[in-house]
């Protein structure tokens, strides 16, 4: 696919999930906070990690805001998260089970959702905080590589995370 392709497929689904609009097949295209703390859209496994279950599509009143810790198991491959301006988003990466070590963060759109802080625990486990723009909506992917310490060569991205930024509605 050429990248031209890419970007309107793209630019096509941020318009969509925008809208409100389920975006593809039933999946959700973004995720919030709902009452209990999780994201909307989301179950809490028993370790307290948010896991994505189907739901047709999620309001933008139910994307979340303030601080939010998104936690990943070494098989997970790609997640969605709705936030609002301003948020700050923390993964939590569990420790790897093969010979592969989590090696570093980067977004598609620094403008938008940075990443502001790289920790890899003795254990393996590694913590990187996301920090959303201010005021700006769009959409970024985050992606999170890893590679074996002794090969040769650049490390390969294992965990994607879409993060979909919604600006809260202004007053007319």
């Amino acid at each position: 696919m050429r990248w031209w392709a890419l970007g309107c497929a793209v630019a096509a689904v941020v318009v969509l999930a925008g809208c409100g609009a389920p975006a593809g097949g039933g999946g959700a295209a973004g995720t919030g906070t709902s009452g209990s703390g999780s994201p909307a859209g989301a179950s809490t496994s028993s370790s307290g990690a948010a896991t994505p279950t189907s739901a047709p599509s999620v309001s933008a009143a139910s994307c979340a805001a303030g601080h939010l810790q998104v936690t990943v198991s070494p098989g997970d491959r790609v997640r969605r998260l709705c936030v609002r301006p301003g948020a700050v988003v923390t993964l939590v990466l569990r420790a790897r089970v093969d010979d592969k070590r989590w090696t570093g963060v980067v977004s598609s759109a620094p403008a938008l959702v940075v990443p502001a802080g790289w920790q890899v625990d003795a254990d393996g486990t590694a913590h990187a905080t996301l920090r959303c723009a201010g005021t700006r909506g769009g959409a970024a992917r985050v992606t999170v590589s890893a590679k074996a310490p002794d090969v040769a060569g650049a490390p390969r991205g294992v965990f994607t995370l879409d993060v979909n930024v919604v600006p809260y509605p202004q007053n007319g």
